[in-house]
């Protein structure tokens, strides 16, 4: 219960709320939609990488002060357990030099696409790796978010995170779930991986933005969790040889900034993030539970430009682990790039687009074509590849992961 806080005080505002909105005849915006996703692997016997069917609502009542919103969702699956939950649900007050947002909620940062960098608040869902789209991948967390415009210009942002909500990994036997070697069969604790109690259990960030001509530039800080656990390894003997491994998720703070700006026809954006204090796996179970901890710097930088009905994007993503010591199984340096290319045609009734991942260390790629065709503005139909290459890394693990998938989307 002490977990959901937030929620309950954001609901019972929103009751409140929605009834004087009523009485005020305050009109309820409802949208959303429908969706059919069916994918195929390339690989024989071609089985079905995923066959989902979606059902996304949102609903949203706005006045001068106040604003509710709610985005329920189903997921309905043919091999697999249905879901339903809701990604958001906060309300909205609004004063002249403050807003407020209080409840579940999504919350996006930094300049960056398809990787995250300064954009630590919301955590992941990586059931089906970074395949689904952004809006989806982000999971909701129950906060309070507080914006103060001092000037036109200026603004600053302060997030106080409820409780500690981790990313989801692949469950056990996806096709997604990453590939780990152990030394000796590994038996796994999972006691150590839940957090303490509401206050010590919070998340803190704090954002400050400039808006000017010239450029849009942010600076970052933040006392946080890892959303990814660390495992803690260590040797059992008794009664028969093998591994313990204990997750566990560990404080991490960074500090980091944020900027775009307008260079002749391209548009120049990064953003990047100094991370104290992180737990690196090593290869030795001996000692320290096989972690060491290390500071790393993460950082891209990014080039736009658009040519009538092209569009090209380019990134580069660089992650440096400061004091690296031998032992350590992530590299020192790991070098990421990525490619969008995008063309409307048809008076943009059809797009077509690539996207790609780079890693230049283990030479590994995924590489996504996809096509987008809208009949009707309420209709999209999406028929893409998804294709991994290389044999080790983020992207290689997964060279047998080969598809083609379609998506069917009605807008409503």
């Amino acid at each position: 219960m002490k977990t959901r806080i937030i929620s309950i005080v954001a609901l019972l505002f929103a009751f409140s709320f929605f009834i004087k909105a009523q009485e005020a005849e305050q009109k309820l915006e409802t949208n959303g939609f429908i969706r059919n996703y069916m994918g195929v692997l390339t690989a024989p016997p071609n089985k079905f990488s995923i066959n989902q069917n979606t059902l996304n609502l949102e609903f949203k009542l706005q006045t001068e002060k106040f604003g509710l919103y709610a985005n329920p969702y189903y997921y309905q699956y043919a091999d697999q357990e249905d879901v339903f939950d809701i990604r958001e649900l906060y309300i909205d007050l609004v004063t002249d030099k403050f807003d407020f947002r209080i409840g579940k909620q999504q919350i996006v940062w930094g300049q960056a696409d398809g990787v995250f960098i300064t954009d630590i608040v919301s955590p992941l869902d990586l059931t089906d790796f970074l395949l689904r789209d952004f809006n989806e991948i982000r999971i909701g967390v129950n906060a309070v978010k507080v914006n103060y415009y001092p000037h036109n210009d200026h603004n600053f942002e302060m997030i106080w995170v409820q409780s500690f909500t981790p990313s989801i990994s692949p469950q056990e036997g996806s096709i997604w779930q990453p590939d780990m070697d152990f030394m000796a069969p590994p038996t796994f604790d999972y006691s150590n991986q839940t957090r303490g109690n509401i206050f010590g259990n919070g998340e803190f960030f704090a954002k400050y933005s400039l808006s000017k001509s010239w450029a849009d530039i942010q600076l970052i800080g933040a006392y946080t969790w890892d959303d990814a656990p660390s495992l803690h390894m260590s040797p059992i003997t008794d009664p028969t040889p093998g591994l313990l491994i204990q997750p566990e998720h560990h404080r991490l703070s960074l500090a980091g900034m944020s900027f775009n700006t307008q260079i002749a026809d391209f548009i120049l954006r990064g953003e990047g993030a100094y991370y104290f204090g992180k737990y690196w796996q090593t290869t030795d179970i001996s000692a320290n539970d096989a972690l060491i901890k290390k500071d790393y710097l993460n950082y891209v930088v990014g080039l736009d430009k658009t040519v009538r009905d092209w569009k090209f994007s380019s990134q580069f993503i660089q992650k440096r682990i400061n004091g690296y010591e031998k032992g350590i199984y992530n590299d020192e340096i790991d070098n990421l790039a990525t490619l969008l290319v995008s063309r409307s045609l048809f008076r943009e009734t059809v797009r077509l687009e690539w996207f790609s991942y780079h890693g230049f260390n283990d030479e590994d790629a995924l590489i996504r074509f996809r096509g987008f065709y809208y009949p009707q503005d309420a209709v999209s139909i999406e028929l893409g590849t998804n294709i991994f290459l290389g044999t080790e890394g983020a992207f290689g693990q997964y060279n047998t992961n080969d598809m083609i998938y379609s998506r069917i989307k009605y807008s409503f």
